[in-house]
């Protein structure tokens, strides 16, 4: 979003056994920021022209498969490449559990994804990739854990990087943490230009063709602290808008933006060539299949959603004009329209169908804050913001009936988008004081992306009873430590957003039971 927006400004143990390699991917983006490899990757700068300049990175984790991703680089890459790429059970590479060839090819922007199978489930692996007489540098990933196995899950929830805001600290920060894996919420890149008196500005003006997308993609890749984040621990990873363009809704045209189709299906294939993908998610015909379903061992259900793709048109807009604004209830009945959606009514069913009474958890990543507020008092015809759950709340109350009506007491929503760290707790009924907490909400801040100002913040939290924190005056992430019984959930924040060496302390903690919805503060 941009400034204008309501929310913001513009072995088989679940970690490595081995506390060198940690500290080793833990000072990766201080040994890239010194212009050195690293140790453990003696042939990553082995030539003038560099063949592995975006890092390397890993996803999709399941109990046995993942995507293994890098892209070549440099000029003159012939139009298909033969990529070597080689998993092991250890970082000397002596063990190797899978290794295979993939073509990478130049209408995909030479990007790899390698898919090893048949994979043991819980376990630590290390990855490269060798191609033109170069190697890549060493990443880190795992497996999820088998379907019976309670092993804990300790997750970073983020957003929001934008590049020409602030050095990514947060990402240094935790690159240096025993994660087992990473939620990416969307704005991986911000799509348009940048002002002149920024410290980091974007190359060229706002991205517009496939060219200018993969250009942006890999101005934010050679960011080490990224690149440190992406080779320490696998990642989940979801879309929002500036991916494509600022608060788009589905295949309703921006105005003025004619040509918005051809421009959002370049968008989609530079995505999906820069992320950690299956083969079989590649984009074609100008659609992506994003949402998808995980599970990590008996502990939880993970489902990922895709709130742009096949969301109506924004409620209530102006005459001649599309996009996002504040509505008033009174004036707007489009609000409440059950017959729109958010995500789609084949994704809704997807959801709502796969939702798991077999795990404590059923975890909820998708885009932006679900829990209603109200930009006013709700007594006196209050606000709402159209581009977010508000928007369409029949869509939301759906799925919250659905959670009520199985009793599914473990659902937690991870959130991001609107650059304020938010907890909070949803409501099956948000006009009745005494409606029962049904799940639980963590939205978290912006990697660097700014807020808007915390008083109006503050003001807007007072006529939310269900929001118990609500702070935009600081960058960073949320890190998750689950087990079968309770989850905490620590809010980090960046002391310095404007240095890359800033501490990372933690703002709050909250705690979820397995059998009791709602946060409640530590």
């Amino acid at each position: 979003m941009t400034l204008t927006d309501p929310h913001r400004a513009n072995t088989r143990s679940s970690q490595p056994s081995n506390p060198a390699r940690r500290r080793s991917l833990g000072a990766l983006s201080s040994i890239v920021l010194a212009g050195l490899a690293p140790a453990w990757a003696p042939h990553a700068r082995a030539a003038d022209t560099l063949r592995f300049d975006l890092g390397v990175a890993s996803g999709q984790p399941r109990s046995d498969s993942l995507v293994l991703w890098t892209r070549l680089t440099g000029d003159k890459l012939p139009a298909r490449v033969d990529v070597q790429w080689e998993l092991a059970h250890d970082e000397n590479f002596k063990r190797i559990a899978a290794k295979g060839k993939f073509v990478a090819e130049d209408v995909w922007s030479h990007s790899v994804h390698a898919e090893p199978k048949n994979l043991e489930p819980n376990r630590w692996f290390w990855y490269r990739f060798t191609a033109l007489g170069q190697r890549s540098t060493v990443g880190r990933t795992r497996t999820a854990p088998a379907q019976d196995d309670r092993s804990k899950l300790v997750l970073a929830v983020a957003s929001c990087q934008r590049f020409d805001e602030a050095p990514f600290a947060a990402w240094r920060h935790l690159s240096e943490q025993p994660l087992d894996a990473v939620m990416f919420l969307g704005d991986y890149i911000y799509e348009g230009g940048s002002a002149p008196d920024v410290l980091r500005p974007h190359e060229g003006g706002p991205a517009r063709t496939l060219d200018q997308y993969r250009a942006r993609y890999a101005q934010y890749k050679s960011d080490p602290s990224l690149q440190a984040a992406h080779a320490s621990a696998p990642w989940w990873v979801v879309w929002d808008d500036h991916e494509v363009v600022n608060d788009y809704a589905g295949d309703d045209v921006p105005a003025g933006d004619r040509n918005f189709m051809l421009r959002r299906a370049a968008a989609y294939q530079a995505y999906w060539e820069h992320m950690p993908f299956s083969m079989a998610q590649r984009p074609s015909r100008g659609d992506m299949r994003l949402y998808d379903r995980f599970t990590w061992g008996r502990l939880a259900s993970i489902h990922l959603l895709d709130d742009r793709q096949y969301r109506d048109p924004h409620a209530c807009t102006q005459e001649g004009r599309n996009g996002s604004r504040h509505v008033k209830r009174s004036a707007c009945a489009d609000l409440a329209n059950p017959a729109r959606s958010l995500l789609g009514a084949a994704q809704e069913r997807w959801l709502t169908q796969g939702l798991d009474s077999d795990r404590p958890w059923n975890l909820i990543g998708q885009q932006t804050l679900m829990a209603r507020f109200a930009w006013s008092d709700p007594a006196d015809d209050p606000s709402y913001w159209n581009d977010g759950w508000d928007g369409y709340s029949a869509s939301r109350q759906r799925l919250l009936d659905a959670v009520a009506a199985r009793q599914l007491r473990g659902t937690v929503v991870l959130s991001g988008d609107v650059h304020t760290h938010y907890v909070a707790s949803l409501k099956q009924d948000f006009d009745r004081d005494k409606s029962p907490t049904i799940a639980s909400e963590f939205c978290g801040t912006s990697i660097t992306s700014r807020s808007i100002a915390q008083a109006r913040i503050d003001a807007a939290v007072k006529h939310n009873p269900h929001v118990h924190l609500g702070r935009g005056d600081k960058r960073g992430a949320i890190v998750l430590d689950i087990t079968d019984r309770r989850l905490h959930a620590h809010l980090l924040a960046v002391d310095d957003v404007q240095r890359v060496d800033s501490a990372v302390s933690t703002l709050a903690s909250f705690v979820v039971e397995a059998d009791k919805p709602g946060p409640r503060p530590l």
